[in-house]
């Protein structure tokens, strides 16, 4: 079926006269504003005469028009990124702008080729898979490092994660640094246990805070959980409002606001009800007026204004008469705190231990190199690892990809037997 191309453009300008568009269509505008209106791009030019650009891989086809028209009017523009990073194809941004940009006349190119990231085995096997030649700073360490790859079943998923966690400690790695990785945000929230159905919309993003802090004892997620849902019960919030009170290092000056956000997460007696409640005749209403009162805070002391209806914003439809979380679930001794999240989210991020879960297609594209996407993603989850990597790969395909794995520089290691996290007797023992 062929886009009606007249058709599309009198929604688009319908939309834009109300003020209405989206990622996209900001951009188109502000490339057609460029466009029609010289005195304003002129006007950039002379406020911003140097750019610069980091992730520079990231750059798609309508942020390269935009910044073309900023080079056109006098804009110098330094790019800083790894096309072989490139995961964002379906916006164009395949780090081909950044590769080809450093050949245009007058334009330096500088290679950044000293890894200070990763140990020297997984430097090795990322320049195997991107044909770079990349210099390790680290030293070999004299704990269990490298790139190992692992057999999984599917239905065993669970038992993988907790033997990885227990490896990690095993190692002296930090698990608050580590992380498991997956392709898609579907599997990697039903990995972590985010799936939960109860609740919707804003409540159930207060469910989920509830379920990360008791159940895995995940109290930063908890909080960016809280912080969201309070934010998006506030009328006009300032610009950045979750930034400021979830990023300490950056925003100083929101302490107090972020004090209050803590205390309402961190207390199950005074803020955030406990999980373990019925979740619609005990954790909703003490919710529901806990939640009124730390706005009535908000507006007091910081001047954030409720959104009107609370009430139904914050309705009880899809509780369950049940708890959120049973009370053993709490006292589970192989309860997961290990990160579980999509390769895309962890990206430019240095981790102590990465697990990346793969299908047969993935860690074939990652085998491969960087010429595809997936191929990327794949080489994306390797080089966020600084001491220690898991390839997981499906079981019915090991004999198949063993020699390819082995070759490309991964050692073969067996599983060890699930434990509780708990326990520092977990090891990876090569086999190959």
């Amino acid at each position: 079926m062929e886009l009606d191309a007249g058709y599309a453009g009198a929604i688009v300008h319908r939309l834009g006269r109300t003020g209405a568009y989206s990622h996209n269509l900001g951009r188109y505008w502000c490339h057609r504003t460029l466009s029609e209106q010289p005195i304003i791009l002129r006007a950039l030019a002379r406020r911003y005469p140097h750019v610069l650009i980091d992730e520079a891989q990231d750059i798609g086809t309508l942020h390269q028009a935009i910044l073309e028209q900023l080079i056109g009017a006098g804009v110098r523009v330094s790019l800083i990124g790894d096309p072989n990073q490139g995961i964002y194809e379906f916006a164009g941004a395949n780090g081909k702008f950044l590769s080809q940009y450093g050949t245009r006349a007058g334009i330096a190119s500088l290679g950044l080729t000293r890894n200070y990231r990763s140990v020297p085995p997984i430097v090795s096997l990322a320049n195997t898979l991107s044909t770079r030649g990349d210099a390790a700073d680290l030293s070999v360490p004299a704990t269990l490092h490298g790139a190992f790859f692992v057999p999984f079943k599917t239905a065993e998923r669970d038992k993988l994660i907790d033997a990885f966690q227990a490896t990690v400690r095993a190692a002296g790695l930090q698990v608050q640094n580590s992380a498991v990785l997956c392709r898609g945000r579907e599997l990697a929230d039903k990995l972590a246990g985010n799936d939960s159905p109860a609740g919707q919309g804003t409540v159930k993003g207060f469910v989920q805070a509830a379920i990360a802090r008791d159940t895995k004892q995940d109290y930063l997620a908890a909080f960016k959980g809280v912080a969201t849902c309070i934010t998006g019960l506030l009328s006009d919030p300032p610009k950045g409002l979750v930034a400021s009170i979830t990023q300490p290092a950056r925003y100083h000056d929101a302490q107090p606001l972020r004090r209050l956000i803590w205390r309402f997460t961190r207390n199950p007696d005074s803020g955030l009800p406990s999980a373990t409640l019925r979740a619609d005749a005990e954790w909703h209403p003490l919710l529901l007026a806990r939640v009124k009162d730390l706005l009535v805070t908000l507006q007091r002391e910081h001047g954030l204004t409720p959104a009107n209806n609370i009430g139904m914003k914050l309705a009880k439809k899809s509780l369950p008469n049940a708890p959120l979380v049973a009370a053993d679930d709490l006292a589970a001794p192989n309860v997961r705190r290990i990160r579980i999240d999509t390769v895309h989210q962890a990206k430019g991020e240095s981790l102590d231990a990465v697990l990346y879960l793969a299908t047969k297609e993935h860690v074939s594209a990652l085998l491969d190199g960087v010429a595809s996407e997936v191929g990327r993603i794949g080489y994306v989850a390797v080089t966020r690892a600084r001491t220690l990597l898991w390839l997981a790969v499906p079981a019915n395909t090991l004999s198949e990809l063993r020699p390819k794995l082995i070759a490309r520089g991964f050692l073969e290691a067996s599983m060890p037997a699930a434990q509780p996290v708990s326990s520092p007797t977990a090891e990876v023992v090569p086999t190959a």
